[in-house]
């Protein structure tokens, strides 16, 4: 302690002399700006706060991870890293001359290579390193149930992507528009409920933009997502997506609500199988509606939290 003092004074004499003598002397302003910033290092690299914080940096900055395509899960999407700021972070915790942990300010760094650099592939899952999981819910029947999963939801504070059937939604604009209201999330689930994978490329065509167009029309809405119905596609049917800047996306826990199973065995197995980055689909079904609260609960009883697709699937790092 003693030594910082004699420094610090030390180096404050040193600089006032210099700012004095500027008034007299060829000294630039600029000249005095850099010495007074060169000895303001060297006062922070003899305080153990400054150096307590360089210790961590190394210890808790992480690399940002690129998107990838992977042989078993297609397209993965990438992850900010994150950098403790040094500086930002010593002023504030200078306040209170101790380290938290807690209190360290941080920012985030982007991959190098994002989900819209890789070639058209599927989506299965988010990023394994993520701590969320998404709720998917595709629609195109099953309205009596729609009221109550959104309500369930809204008491959960959870937020999910609907996929929505471009017929239904002709049929049922103010059921779209509340879940739309609601602040959930709106994607394309074809128009007709097709089997996509055995359509021409007309039909692919036009089942995804007459959907866009009815979403568009009735919400104000353009999505960014598509799902197959029945989960069923073939490679062009992917590519046609992404030249409407839709990315086709799939699961990774099923609930098989459409099978009526028992809601609580139901809800045991989709926690027990979901994980980081593990994207759930549901329907608007009795199951779903008995079992949903089980399954949100569970999920974050895990540490996980949950939300829309361009939550878990973004770069930005788990809240």
């Amino acid at each position: 302690m003693l030594k910082k003092i004699v420094i610090q004074i030390g180096t404050f004499c040193f600089i006032l002399s210099l700012t004095l003598s500027t008034a007299h002397s060829p000294i630039s302003k600029g000249y005095v700006e850099e010495k007074w910033g060169q000895a303001e290092e060297v006062v922070k690299e003899e305080d153990p706060l400054y150096m307590e914080i360089l210790s961590h940096k190394k210890e808790l900055d992480i690399a940002p991870m690129d998107a990838k395509v992977d042989s078993v899960w297609k397209a993965i999407p990438g992850l900010n890293g994150q950098t403790i700021d040094v500086q930002a972070s010593y002023e504030k915790l200078k306040k209170y001359d101790t380290f938290d942990e807690s209190e360290l300010i941080f920012h985030e760094t982007t991959p190098s290579v994002s989900l819209a650099d890789l070639p058209a592939q599927p989506i299965y899952r988010g990023n394994p390193e993520k701590q969320m999981a998404g709720v998917m819910v595709n629609v195109a029947w099953g309205n009596e149930y729609l009221p109550k999963l959104l309500k369930i939801l809204s008491e959960n504070n959870v937020q999910a992507t609907f996929f929505l059937d471009g017929s239904w939604v002709k049929n049922n604009s103010h059921l779209a528009m509340m879940i739309k209201e609601e602040g959930h999330e709106i994607g394309n689930h074809a128009y007709s409920h097709p089997n996509m994978k055995q359509l021409s490329s007309g039909r692919i065509n036009d089942e995804i933009s007459r959907t866009n167009e009815v979403i568009e029309a009735t919400l104000n809405v353009t999505p960014t997502w598509f799902a197959p119905p029945s989960g069923s596609y073939r490679q062009e049917v992917v590519e046609i997506a992404r030249d409407y800047d839709l990315y086709t996306v799939l699961w990774t826990v099923d609930t098989i609500d459409w099978k009526n199973p028992d809601p609580k065995a139901m809800a045991d197995r989709v926690v027990n199988e979901t994980e980081a980055g593990s994207l759930i689909l549901m329907h608007p079904t009795e199951s779903a509606e008995k079992g949903l609260e089980l399954i949100l609960q569970g999920v974050k009883e895990k540490g996980l939290a949950l939300g829309k697709l361009s939550e878990v699937l973004g770069e930005k790092r788990a809240p």
